[in-house]
């Protein structure tokens, strides 16, 4: 009988340890199956409003146009959007070492950048504007003699400076997000900073000191584009998916919620 008994509550503890193995598995198979996902990280500099920015009074989430539409664009081809906030100046290098899948950040695809990165076709088309203070006197792009202007690190932006740097005798000085180039102008230390329009708009918007003026001589426009990885399979699934968007209207859509126009 004791033999029974024991053999019976053996036979109990062999079943509990083998129904706990096997939600141990389950388990692992659920969290194996979680890390299986397509996820790409989408690398971007979230200074650039409204293309990708932080409502810091709201939240501490990444949002704006390229932000939307890269979740957008991620939900057609199967993809979750990782988004990972860093300096626009080390986008590209990003790119080429892996940290980042894809980089969406109001990039314009310059012949320079091309030879480092593959890119998408244009999804947005902006110009530059000569952000200055209103007393400063400055009304034009020869008003930039003997002037500091600020640009962003890495950008066209800055491309554009030193072009006009050429023909007008101007000191160029970069910082690595665009606030700090506001901050410099209000403190007194740029006289002026190159800015694409629909960045600058909302500075100017909320700074009632502020003015500016077209940036003609130095970009007439700058198109966006999606930069990828060299010889990346991703960048002719994502202009696909991109042509849609403009063929559809959905572009459009995304630019009158972040744009109004």
């Amino acid at each position: 009988m004791k033999k029974l008994l024991a053999l019976m509550l053996l036979s109990i503890v062999f079943i509990l340890g083998a129904c706990g193995t096997s939600t141990d598995e389950n388990s692992s198979n659920s969290d194996s199956g979680s890390s299986d996902k397509k996820v790409l990280v989408m690398g971007t500099s979230a200074d650039y409003a409204p293309f990708e920015y932080i409502d810091t009074a709201k939240s501490d989430d990444i949002i704006g146009f390229d932000i939307d539409l890269a979740n957008a664009l991620g939900e057609k081809l199967g993809y979750k959007i990782q988004v990972k906030d860093m300096d626009f100046s080390g986008l590209i290098s990003a790119l080429q070492s892996g940290k980042v899948d894809l980089v969406l950040s109001g990039m314009s695809p310059t012949p320079e950048r091309a030879e480092n990165v593959d890119f998408s076709d244009i999804y947005f088309t902006a110009k530059d504007l000569v952000v200055t203070t209103k007393d400063s006197n400055i009304k034009s792009v020869q008003d930039l003699e003997g002037k500091k202007v600020g640009v962003q690190l890495g950008s066209i932006q800055e491309d554009a400076a030193k072009e006009i740097a050429k023909t007008v005798k101007v000191t160029v000085e970069n910082r690595d997000r665009i606030p700090q180039l506001i901050q410099e102008i209000k403190a007194g230390r740029f006289d002026a900073a190159i800015i694409e329009d629909v960045v600058a708009t909302g500075y100017l918007n909320k700074e009632d000191t502020l003015t500016s003026f077209p940036a003609i001589e130095a970009n007439e426009d700058a198109g966006s584009a999606i930069a990828f990885p060299k010889n990346s399979d991703l960048t002719e699934k994502f202009n696909a998916e991109l042509k849609k968007m403009k063929d559809n209207g959905e572009i459009d859509e995304l630019v009158v919620k972040w744009f109004g126009k």
